[in-house]
């Protein structure tokens, strides 16, 4: 009978083995076709993702330059329309063009005739004689005061530079004044937005392709290898590749099929592709080493069959079941002890040992978790019973000491408050990620068949990069400052909260003698001197100075939270004094106190515009660098 029932045990265990083996055959294939998916969607969300921040950050920065661009034309038209005299003169204009910090300074008349200019050379140019001057006529022809044309940068009309040039109407006679500047930050944005510079960013594993197509024409538009190859495979075929969004295999070069993933974005299609050898090897040793499992597996049980069925067990049945009863009710810590013959005494102990085997489950999960290298950990834990299975790792996720965690993992109830409590508050901006110490971790988690299942990853890296790149998009890398866009939106939710009674002052600073200390001292000691200032900025009470960087060696801040216009001026006079004394050494021989001059313009009004404010502050700056440098000066309402 024994034989008998052995050799039943072993064919029932042989038909499962093998059913067994082929499900898994298929469910692993259909995962591991499920998880590449997820990868490749994972990546070319990547692509979108920066395509997409790039043009953002490209039009930011363009509408940005535009209202800068726009404001130094008109203070350009402001100066000449009350000292006519400077345009008489070459070196005149150059000297305003370099006040102003733009490249060129044009002045037409009102024929259309470049009456004087910063370039001796463009002097007498008929602006109607080329198309890239012409559309700026359309200045003279209008009656609004305040007509401006902001042009798109285009090589110009006299030596086919690519340049961007802005024009103001004169409005003391009829006129134009034009500003002219070269694209130098847009064109080095727009090279950051092709798909080759984008793709050099990517890395791909072994054989892995990404590239992007034309969804009308088919043309490969980039690839991650770069275009220097012939893309005649199928696989890059826009036919074959409009059915590959939920993943598709398609011929390759050599006979070979590709694993692709595609993704229609704008006009495009933005693709990654595996070969499919990689994936069947994958297939193939998993399914061995499972074969290997099973056998094992299959040998083992049924030399334990064997084994109970030799040594018949009959009496203290009752006993087993009811010690069993208490193990599957989660009391784990229940030692089944039947005494009476050898036989009950073996039967107890293979019992105890398979139940502290089922303990050392999470331990044995967690040496294959090591063994793969991925950072995470995983638990498991039912309201029924009281134990939680957890892997090793998941103590030192936590930051669990060994009583904590004793105490946590010894009571399911107590666990799932735990967790859930954590759970409460998530890090800004994520939904699944938690501080915990020194560390972020994310933490999923679902509820299957009365237990709770949940997996632990270390996110730290991920976080710190984004908090990282969020601190490089915000502020100044010379001075730590905050950037000029990013100050603004920072500076009108101040404003737009003023407290009443309160009021609040833009500031603009530009150092004086800047270009001198870069020609004489050199670039370094320019940078050392504009660190040297920026630590005066960052020395002010942060409670009443929101400081920034706005472009080269130009500088504002704005000044709130004050009771007065008095308290601001004062704060000035206390930023001036501390300035004074603040000294550089620009050589061995020359140790020079940090010039600066500043406009300032108050206001109590909490809906006015920032803009509007610091173009006040602008003008007053700029009175200030025409009168006496080196102090400020406060905007008047003309």
């Amino acid at each position: 009978m024994q034989k008998i029932f052995i050799r039943y045990a072993a064919f029932i265990m042989s038909i499962g083995c093998v059913l067994i083996l082929f499900f898994n055959f298929l469910l692993y294939l259909h995962m591991l076709e499920t998880q590449q998916v997820r990868t490749f969607e994972a990546k070319i969300e990547q692509v979108i993702h920066t395509l997409e921040n790039n043009r953002a950050e490209l039009q930011m920065m363009n509408e940005n330059l535009d209202v800068d661009y726009l404001t130094r034309a008109k203070a350009a038209a402001y100066v000449l329309d009350r000292q006519e005299e400077v345009a008489m003169d070459v070196s005149q204009m150059q000297y305003l063009a370099d006040l102003l910090n733009v490249d060129e300074l044009h002045m037409i008349d009102e024929n259309g005739i470049i009456a004087s200019a910063s370039v001796a050379e463009y002097i007498g140019m008929d602006m109607a004689d080329h198309k890239q001057t012409r559309p700026f006529l359309t200045l003279l022809e209008s009656d609004d005061p305040d007509a401006y044309l902001i042009q798109e940068p285009q090589p110009n009309a006299s030596a086919n530079k690519v340049m961007q040039y802005v024009g103001v109407a004169r409005k003391s006679k009829k006129g134009i004044v034009q500003v002219g500047f070269e694209p130098v930050r847009q064109l080095q944005m727009e090279s950051r937005n092709t798909y080759d510079y984008i793709f050099s960013k990517f890395p791909t594993d072994a054989g892995e392709e990404l590239f992007i197509t034309d969804d009308t024409t088919g043309e490969v538009l980039g690839h991650s290898a770069g275009m220097g190859r012939a893309f005649t495979a199928d696989f890059y075929q826009l036919n074959e590749l409009l059915d590959c969004e939920a993943g598709a295999y398609k011929a390759g070069d050599s006979g070979d099929r590709m694993f692709v993933v595609s993704r229609k974005y704008a006009d495009t299609l933005i693709c990654a592709a595996l070969p499919g050898n990689v994936l069947w090897d994958k297939l193939l040793s998993n399914t061995r080493n499972t074969f290997l499992y099973l056998f094992l597996i299959e040998t083992m049980v049924i030399l334990l069959l064997n084994y109970l069925v030799k040594k018949k067990v009959i009496s203290g049945i009752h006993q087993i079941i009811e010690n069993l009863f208490s193990i599957t009710s989660g009391n784990l810590d229940t030692t089944v002890a039947v005494g009476g013959n050898r036989e009950f005494e073996d039967l107890s102990s293979g019992i105890n040992t398979m139940v502290k085997s089922i303990i050392r489950i999470s331990d044995r999960t967690s040496a294959i978790i090591e063994m793969s290298g991925i950072p995470l950990a995983a638990f498991e834990y039912s309201m029924e019973t009281n134990h939680v299975f957890a892997t090793s790792g998941l103590r030192e996720f936590l930051r669990l000491d060994n009583s904590r965690s004793k105490e946590l993992f010894q009571d399911s109830g107590a666990f799932d408050r735990y967790i859930h409590e954590l759970m409460k508050n998530p890090v800004e901006g994520e939904s699944d990620v938690f501080e915990i110490s020194d560390r972020y971790i994310r933490i999923h988690m679902t509820k299957a068949d009365g237990k709770h299942l949940g997996v632990v990853m270390d996110a730290t890296k991920e976080i710190q990069e984004k908090l990282k790149m969020q601190y490089e998009n915000t502020h100044d890398p010379l001075t730590g400052m905050y950037k000029f866009t990013y100050f603004k939106k920072k500076a009108a939710e101040l404003i737009q909260t003023m407290p009443e009674g309160t009021c609040c002052a833009a500031a603009m600073l530009d150092l004086d003698y800047f270009k001198s200390i870069n020609d004489t001292f050199g670039h370094d000691m320019g940078d050392q001197y504009l660190q040297s200032f920026s630590s005066v900025l960052h020395s002010m009470p942060a409670g009443h100075f929101l400081p920034a960087r706005r472009s080269g060696d130009e500088f504002c801040m704005l000044i709130y939270n004050c009771k007065s216009r008095e308290d601001i001026l004062s704060f000035l006079k206390q930023f001036y004094d501390i300035l004074g004394e603040n000294r550089i050494a620009l050589s061995d021989t020359q140790i020079r106190v940090i010039s600066a001059s500043c406009g300032v313009a108050c206001t109590d009004d909490s809906s006015v515009q920032i803009i509007e404010l610091l173009s006040h502050a602008d003008e007053a700056l700029y009175e200030v660098k025409r009168s006496k440098k080196g102090y400020f000066a406060e905007y008047h309402i003309p």
